[in-house]
């Protein structure tokens, strides 16, 4: 498994829309690549000049949406995953509350 550095994430990319709303199916080269993913493992935090280290604002499990350019993938035993910086990070999405 990955273990990421600083204030690093490695996100598992979830899959894009695979058929348009018309009911057109996308072949793999035509769909856009994902946006969103599920965090599984998450760095310590940046190391600040003071010796502090900045606290993670997300979690192993949460679901993010990231920059569209952001992040490195690349693929482990098989799996494609997603290296981003916390910077890189849009936003949590949070689960809907009924």
């Amino acid at each position: 498994m990955l273990k990421p550095l600083s204030n690093r994430i490695i996100a598992k990319p979830l899959e894009g829309e695979e058929v348009t709303k018309g009911g057109i199916v996308l072949p793999d080269k035509a769909q856009e690549k994902p946006q969103q993913a599920a965090v599984v493992a998450v760095g310590p935090g940046k190391l600040l000049d003071s010796g502090k280290t900045t606290e993670m604002d997300v979690k192993v499990g949460d679901k993010i949406i990231f920059s569209k350019y952001g992040g490195t993938e690349v693929k482990v035993n098989g799996e494609e995953y997603i290296i981003l910086r916390q910077d890189e990070v849009l936003a949590v999405v949070e689960p809907n509350k009924k």
